[in-house]
């Protein structure tokens, strides 16, 4: 749940600097919530902003997105995904 946590944390910052509602993982709607952002996040996209990261830099974020999803599915099967499979 490391990098999950991480993800949250990370999320929740940007959250509280502007005014937004923090994101959670105790309830079905907060879960869903979250892997809504991930798969947004891990769109091509904005995985590469619009193609100007750096190879290593995509894989790297891909592979920390990637684990974040994995521990949420993990956590609850029944959150869908789109982009993440």
């Amino acid at each position: 749940m490391k990098a999950l946590q991480a993800y949250i944390d990370q999320k929740n910052k940007w959250q509280k600097l502007f005014k937004g509602p923090q994101y959670e993982i105790q309830t079905a709607k907060g879960r869903q919530v979250v892997a809504a952002c991930l798969d947004s996040d891990l769109s091509p996209e904005n995985l590469t902003c619009d193609g100007e990261l750096p190879r290593s830099q995509v894989q790297a974020k891909h592979r920390q997105l990637s684990q974040a999803a994995k521990e949420l599915q993990k956590l609850d099967p029944t959150v869908k995904f789109y982009e993440f499979a």
